[in-house]
């Protein structure tokens, strides 16, 4: 149940910037204008690769790190961004008068434990040992669900998920959703697949898992056991799972149902007891995301023995909690899920994890503290004009469309006037009064952050809406659209270079963080957002002909990326990225025409560095996206992750707009054009 907010908003589509994990980006060195002129590769033409013309001299002199799976601009900023929370996190631990509760405390508290290898050395397992019992007792049905219900409240994922978020067709009342979860690999394919290189990572993952029973205490003969009957019911979990690419359908994942129909659908589990474990009454409705999956829970209730259960919750168990225990256990669970499946060569510096974890936790109590020292309300200001002007030229664009009818033009309007926006940080910080971090352990301190979690969500039930709840917290770098809000949402840490330069001219700011804001209020007119209407209810708001051309002119987009390839014979899924690549395209264009209309009445522009600001918008937007990645970890990212690669993100935008063309002066022969009719243009 931890980070309900997102497992549930998988079913909302809720749409970020990332390529998978927290996108930042450096600040250029000072002088430069938002723009470094030694990243560039001057031998390449800008015509013929506009991501290594940009970005090419940057790429080979930047490797790597060890403990990385990526390098790029988004890493440089993270590094200055966790310098200042390091910063803010040793203040907290001198401040030593901190009153019980304040975020001081609760930062100072959780921080300093999690940084104690002396303590956990010491510790080993055994600040587990309670959870273990609970599961090693379990004896019935009733006790499998009631352990259940209290790994999903302390953060464990288990056979499925559980949380409230509201209703997609009535988004002023929250509902209670099922969700697929229990499995410990990225996606279906990794379990279903006959490609080889998914078969190799099959088998590592059950070496894996007997190496860790091993790490329990287990006999290598017992954890050889235990690990097949984990991959067995992973595996069933699996086939009847939806794909990364199925998920993307979100009508196919609202299934209303009573809580009789659902009682009957699994009469295997006693949903009185769940329901009682996790602290709500029964629900009178539950949307089930996947029906098919349900069933299989219900089905593997009635058929596999208690001992293979034990054996799953305790893998599901240690899998979730594994990094935050000894080294041993978390150098394991590192080799697994940091090496094989993505790369990494090393972990990072134990202070980066703890400081990674505190903020997962206790975010709220960590960004008081950064706002409080980091963040200008001048930031701010500027940043909500850029807003402002943003969705002026939307508005322009919106009109302009020759492929939609009228009915159809005043609906998209009436949405983008209701856009919400969200600015820096939260006016309702969370209220940690009810959770308790001590001094206990470090894992003790992860627990009760995560049961703290699950109970508040759990509370909205009922409850009228929330809409100023943010699901980010303000030091993240990083912004989101929420289709069921209806908002758009920049956290603190995004407003900052290059995203938002005061020293760049305004043709880099628009190119970086217009493109951003242009983004995120494309995702609500994408192919999923555009399936939810102004107040953020999951209803069909376009002529029938209007949707048929929309499809028409994504279609294309789909094409386009299926046929990048991003390592040999390994292509970009063009239907699984759809929603982001729609989101770059109008992004982009949405800023480009909202910085050429900040320029009317004024006088052009000086060239700065040989560049006009057409050019300037164009490649402050590739810059953003310099990054080198380990194969590992591309590898995933296409199988799993709805963003494209970033060089296809410069590469892809850029092709369709003749605006680029234009500045460039780019022609017929060159890499960079597509025939007219060809390309791409939908807002």
């Amino acid at each position: 149940m931890k980070n309900t907010y997102y497992k549930i908003a998988g079913i909302l589509a809720v749409a970020s910037l990332g390529i998978g994990m927290t996108i930042i980006h450096s600040h250029p060195p000072v002088g430069t204008k938002g723009i470094d002129l030694g990243n560039f590769d001057n031998a390449i033409s800008p015509r013929t690769d506009f991501y290594n013309y940009v970005n090419g001299t940057w790429a080979k002199k930047n490797p790597i790190p060890a403990s990385e799976v990526s390098w790029g601009s988004f890493n440089e900023l993270n590094d200055k961004n966790q310098a200042n929370l390091h910063l803010l996190l040793d203040e907290a631990i001198a401040d030593k008068n901190a009153a019980k509760g304040s975020s001081s405390q609760i930062v100072r508290d959780y921080y300093s434990l999690s940084m104690d290898t002396v303590k956990l050395e010491k510790e080993g397992i055994s600040p587990l040992a309670g959870e273990f019992k609970l599961i090693d007792e379990m004896k019935t049905p009733a006790d499998l669900i009631r352990v259940l219900a209290h790994e999903h409240m302390i953060g464990s994922d288990p056979m499925y998920s559980f949380g409230v978020s509201p209703d997609m067709k009535d988004s002023k009342t929250y509902a209670v959703y099922l969700f697929q979860s229990g499995t410990g690999l990225p996606e279906k394919d990794y379990y279903v697949s006959d490609d080889a290189s998914l078969k190799e990572i099959r088998e590592k993952y059950m070496e894996h898992i007997t190496k860790t029973f091993v790490l329990l205490g287990e006999k290598e003969e017992q954890a050889k056991k235990d690990t097949r009957s984990v991959m067995d019911i992973e595996l069933n979990l699996a086939k009847n799972s939806m794909s990364a690419v199925e998920l993307r359908n979100i009508n196919a994942m609202y299934n209303k149902k009573t809580a009789k129909e659902v009682a009957d659908m699994t009469p295997t589990i006693d949903w009185s007891v769940y329901y009682k474990g996790m602290g709500i009454t029964a629900p009178a409705e539950i949307i089930v995301a996947q029906l098919d999956f349900m069933k299989e829970i219900n089905r593997m209730m009635g058929a596999l023995p208690m001992s293979d259960w034990k054996a799953y919750f305790r893998w599901h168990l240690i899998m979730n909690t594994a990094s935050k225990l000894n080294k041993s256990m978390a150098d394991e669970h590192f080799h697994f899920f940091g090496t094989i499946l993505t790369g990494a060569k090393e972990q990072k510096a134990r202070w980066k994890r703890c400081l990674e974890s505190t903020d997962n936790s206790v975010g709220d109590a960590l960004g008081q503290l950064y706002v409080a020292k980091y963040f200008t309300a001048e930031s701010k200001k500027r940043v909500n004009d850029m807003v402002t002007n943003l969705l002026a030229a939307y508005t322009d664009r919106i009109n302009s469309r020759d492929w939609m009818s009228p009915e159809t033009k005043k609906m998209a309007i009436i949405k983008l006037d209701k856009i919400t926006r969200k600015l820096g940080y939260t006016d309702k910080w969370k209220d940690y009064s009810s959770l308790e971090i001590k001094r206990d352990s470090y894992l003790a301190n992860f627990l009760r952050a995560n049961e703290y979690e699950s109970k508040r969500n759990i509370k909205k039930y009922g409850q009228p809406v929330d809409r100023t709840e943010w699901g980010m917290t303000p030091s993240t770098i990083n912004a989101y659209y929420n289709p069921s809000m209806n908002e758009i949402v920049f956290p603190a840490g995004i407003m900052q270079p290059p995203f938002f330069n005061p020293d760049a001219d305004d043709a880099v700011n628009y190119g970086a963080m217009g493109s951003v804001i242009g983004h995120e209020i494309t995702h609500g007119f994408d192919d999923q957002g555009s399936q939810f209407d102004a107040d953020g209810n999951l209803k069909d708001w376009w002529t029938a002909e209007d949707k048929k051309k929309f499809e028409e002119k994504t279609k294309i987009i789909e094409e386009q990326f299926n046929k990048f390839e991003v390592l040999d014979s390994l292509y970009v899924n063009g239907k699984l990225t759809l929603g982001e690549n729609i989101a770059d395209l109008g992004g982009l264009t949405i800023a480009y025409y909202a910085l050429k209309h900040s320029m009317i009445g004024k006088p052009a522009p000086a060239k700065i560095d040989g560049f006009s600001a057409e050019q300037r918008f164009f490649i402050g937007w590739a810059q953003g996206w310099r990054t080198n990645m380990r194969p590992e970890y591309i590898k995933q990212m296409v199988r799993t992750n709805n963003h494209a690669p970033p060089m296809t993100r410069v590469l892809g935008p850029l092709s369709n707009m003749k605006e680029f063309y234009e500045a460039f002066n780019v022609k017929e022969g060159d890499r960079m054009y597509r025939k007219p009719a060809e390309r791409a243009e939908i807002w």
